[in-house]
């Protein structure tokens, strides 16, 4: 287990992901087994994915709570107007 990493002949992450999720077509499918059985990484990479998805959603800016948003207008306004920010952190 000395050579436990990805190397060039690997697919790459997004394909194994894919893979493991049934979202590619039967004919792509095929070399990966293939390479699966000969890999251990990948093979425990697309067991990973089994165990843990990644997470699909996604946060948008609209959905950040109010004053998390004010906080970060704040922190992100220029140094010199720190009383926004001061106000903030007393409530």
């Amino acid at each position: 287990m000395a050579n436990f990493c990805k190397n060039e002949d690997c697919p790459p992450s997004q394909e194994l992901l894919a893979f493991q999720n049934g979202d590619l077509e039967v004919s792509d499918s095929g070399p990966i087994r293939k390479h699966l059985a000969q890999c251990e990484f990948c093979a425990a990479e697309v067991e990973f994915y089994g165990l843990f998805p990644p997470a699909e959603e996604k946060i948008e800016p609209e959905s950040m709570p109010r004053p998390l948003r004010e906080l970060a207008e704040a922190l992100l306004k220029d140094k010199r107007d720190q009383h926004s920010f001061y106000e903030l952190i007393e409530d």
